[in-house]
């Protein structure tokens, strides 16, 4: 019988190995009256099955260092609990098929260096060394991890469990919550069922849904979103093989496999193209340590390479054939954070079948983030408010989970588009693009014109790491944007009316720009934290009085409209999500007012309409709204349209351009025309972490007004001068390709990496955004250095420059 306490500070659900990091962690920073409730058996969802691979590499600098903190925790952790993990630093190889893999681990490698992790590029003789059973056949390359490692899964959750008991939280195995009371945006007890027909209820500050496969579930008691499927996953044991010692992990992704010793006999696993969803109607009140209905035809094209690479696995026999269930979300990365729905309501679920190896960064980092109310760095990637309210859809993550779990193992191309799961959210000018050969890409679920294929060509993707099949049509695109007219749709962008009698005063609270302004006035601006780090990066437009419009990128605006909800306190003001009320068309170039005269009889003038103004205006038969802004560094405006008179406009916009030249343009335009004018990406070249005065945008900060969220961190590093400093960087060498996390070299030394990529059409050559670190350093000091792009291994000389290299006196959008 549980004997469970009626009241406790934290009740976190579910008993895997992350619900146990987070108990650890919390305990480990003081934390009392912490509760884990498991319905089962601690393990016995899906940690107990899983095959133990501790990777340090992950695809951005803050994942790897989570990765990394595992790693060196689950080192440690006999040591502290007296609970063996199995943990063994045995490390791991990638092997490689094709030219197009090798060059994918080339740039993995030259990204892991400049995170710090220990790497090294290895030939197929090589790879034959360290792992002579191999068939190299066709292995072009690859590369070895020597600290990766692995362990026994279940173990290290119990050494978990053990630690935080031994802090004084409160672990109880079997028993189930039953229902969640919430009273306004607060989660207020949990009521509980015990296996043995006890019941009762735990009043709480908070909770923390761990619940692994059954997340989306205790999401929905807790009224909050947590899209996650599941998908079965196989993997098969040999028969114990004569001699066979300890081996590194080996990868094999090309052929959707993974291969790992253990006590003598080789685990084969595998992440193929097309998964099998599970649990569609629910997971069996029953469940644990449950096994799935073998598939052996749906698994025999991964067994049947297998066994030409690994030919002793053909003769070894299988001694287990495994089915078992894991959850994968929609983007393959997982969900971790606060909740927007609630304001006590934490997330740490979904995690793709690589929870083991995430599980006690992800502990680690969410425990802090509660203990202090901040994120102890930017966690954007895996931040629970990415996640769109559709998406917790049961029909799209059916869908979507089917492509999921086979993206772990596929070719991580730049620009690669999810197949499945697609033609959700549609712009008003969908059709209207694809009649003219728009090439669609998804963010946040809206379909969106990346590119336009010319007449003749396929309207589609082809991926490589080289110049993709568009790159001259981006090109093109890219000129009409320099030389003449350009027009793409900015629709999906988000859209967030703020109005009422606080108004001005409460978007000067979370602003770190002014927004006491006239009506009409554009202002950009970010929302900053504590520690004048960047929560947002948005413009805002006063409409009226009482009224204000805030732009915010597609994927962000939830967590956007989040940030404003929890700063609100007590200002009057209402916050709606208008995005799908206006349809938005921007026109850039230098003749885009040329175009506007043609379809509207209002004046676009200097004097009428200045950069940084809206005004109302006629456009066709149709009303319409211009913003005197843009995010290309040219002549141009974006034209808010209702909806309703969307369609209209663009045929209005388009016939008048066919005279003028006008070119539909798609994102990849708008992105390499903003890297050529070193315009920030949000989410890449500045986040939570990056202050707002080191990101060179200390210019859109005003100090001179009161007290504003971040303003005494930006005094502070106003006063003491940057710690790094943001640097544009162009190529000597017109070939490579730039995309993001290549490192920077200064003077020969590895001091960052680049937060973004893309090619500069106009300035003929591939460009980068980066920070450098200068701390006590001028201008003068960080552009005295010589610098260099470290490209798949390869140290490419590169320009560098604290000004826009593209019209740095940004004397074209005011022309």
């Amino acid at each position: 019988m549980p004997t469970l306490p009626s009241k406790a500070r934290v009740v976190i659900i579910g008993g895997g190995i992350v619900g146990c990091s987070v108990a650890y962690h919390l305990t480990k920073l003081g934390w009392k009256d912490v509760v884990l409730l498991e319905r089962k058996q601690l393990t016995s969802g899906t940690t107990w099955h899983a095959a133990g691979l501790i990777a340090q590499l992950r695809a951005t600098a803050n994942m790897t260092k989570l990765a990394k903190y595992s790693q060196e925790l689950y080192g440690n952790l006999e040591d502290e609990t007296g609970v063996a993990t199995g943990f063994k630093r045995v490390g791991s190889i990638t092997a490689a098929l094709t030219g197009e893999r090798l060059e994918e681990l080339h740039r993995s490698a030259a990204m892991a260096r400049a995170f710090g992790v220990e790497v090294e590029e290895i030939s197929p003789s090589e790879i034959k060394a360290r792992y002579e059973h191999l068939n190299i056949d066709g292995v072009t390359g690859g590369v070895y991890l020597p600290l990766d490692g692995q362990g026994d899964p279940a173990n290290i959750a119990l050494a978990l469990a053990k630690g935080a008991r031994q802090r004084g939280a409160l672990v109880q195995e079997r028993v189930k919550v039953t229902h969640i009371a919430k009273q306004g945006r607060r989660v207020s007890s949990v009521s509980w069922q015990g296996e043995d027909g006890t019941s009762g209820e735990i009043e709480t500050d908070m909770i923390v849904n761990c619940a692994g496969m059954w997340g989306r579930e205790v999401g929905q008691m807790a009224g909050v979103n947590v899209p996650l499927h599941a998908c079965e996953h196989f993997y098969i044991v040999s028969e114990p093989i004569a001699g066979l010692t300890q081996l590194p992990v080996l990868r094999v992704p090309d052929e959707c496999a993974y291969y790992k010793e253990d006590a003598g006999k080789l685990m084969l696993g595998a992440f193929e193209p097309r998964a099998k969803p599970w649990g569609m109607d629910g997971i069996a009140e029953s469940f644990e340590f449950d096994q799935l209905q073998e598939d052996f035809d749906h698994f025999e094209p991964i067994l049947e390479m297998a066994v030409n690479r690994m030919p002793m696995l053909g003769e070894a026999g299988i001694h287990t054939f495994f089915n078992g269930p894991e959850s994968f979300t929609p983007d393959n990365a997982y969900h971790l954070g606060l909740a927007p729905e609630m304001d006590n309501v934490w997330v740490a679920a979904g995690f793709n079948s690589i929870g083991i190896q995430s599980a006690g960064g992800a502990g680690m980092a969410l425990a802090a983030w509660m203990d202090t109310g901040e994120k102890p760095f930017d966690l954007g990637d895996v931040d629970i408010s990415r996640m769109q309210p559709f998406q917790g859809n049961k029909q799209y993550l059916f869908e979507r989970s089917k492509e999921a779990l086979g993206l772990l193992y596929a070719d991580h191309f730049p620009f690669r588009q999810k197949d499945t799961a697609r033609g959700i959210r549609r712009t008003p000018f969908h059709n209207q693009l694809l009649a003219q050969g728009a090439v669609m890409g998804e963010i946040a679920g809206w379909e969106r014109a990346n590119w336009f294929a010319n007449e003749g060509q396929t309207p589609e993707y082809a991926y490589t790491w080289q110049r993709q099949t568009w790159f001259e049509n981006r090109a093109a695109e890219h000129r009409a944007i320099r030389e003449n007219i350009g027009m793409y749709d900015m629709s999906s962008f988000g859209k967030l009316r703020v109005e009422g009698r606080d108004a001005e005063a409460f978007l000067n609270h979370v602003c770190g720009a002014n927004m006491s302004v006239p009506s009409g006035k554009i202002v950009y601006t970010q929302f900053l934290n504590a520690k004048g780090g960047i929560e947002a990066d948005v413009t805002v437009t006063r409409l009226s009085e009482t009224a204000y419009l805030v732009v915010t990128p597609a994927a962000t605006r939830l967590a956007d409209q989040t940030w404003l909800r929890r700063n609100l306190g007590a200002h009057q003001a209402v916050i709606t999500d208008v995005t799908a009320g206006e349809g938005v068309l921007a026109v850039m170039g230098p003749n885009a007012r040329a175009l506007l005269q043609a379809v509207s009889p209002n004046d676009f003038s200097n004097e009428a309409n200045p950069f940084g103004t809206a005004q109302e205006i006629e456009l066709g038969m149709g009303l319409a709204r211009a913003h005197r802004v843009s995010y290309v560094g040219e002549l141009g405006w974006e034209l808010y349209i209702g909806s309703d008179m969307a369609q209209h406009a663009f045929e209005a916009l388009f016939d008048a351009g066919q005279s003028l030249g006008l070119k539909l343009c798609g994102m990849h335009a708008m992105d390499s025309c903003r890297i050529e004018k070193a315009f920030r990406h949000f989410g890449h070249d500045i986040t939570a972490e990056d202050n707002v005065v080191d990101a060179g945008l200390g210019f859109a900060v005003d100090l001179s007004k009161p007290d504003f969220i971040g303003k005494a961190a930006v005094a502070a590093r106003r006063e003491s001068g940057p710690k790094a400093r943001m640097v544009q960087f162009r190529l000597q060498d017109s070939a490579p390709l730039l995309y993001h996390n290549e490192p920077i070299l200064r003077d020969g030394q590895i001091v960052g990496y680049l937060s973004s990529g893309g090619y500069g059409h106009t300035l003929g050559a591939a460009i980068g955004l980066g920070y450098v670190p200068c701390e006590g350093q001028s201008a003068a000091d960080v552009l005295a250095s010589s610098y260099e792009i470290d490209v798949k291994g390869r140290r490419i000389k590169a320009q560098a420059s604290l000004k826009p290299m593209y019209d740095p006196k940004s004397e074209r959008v005011r022309a």
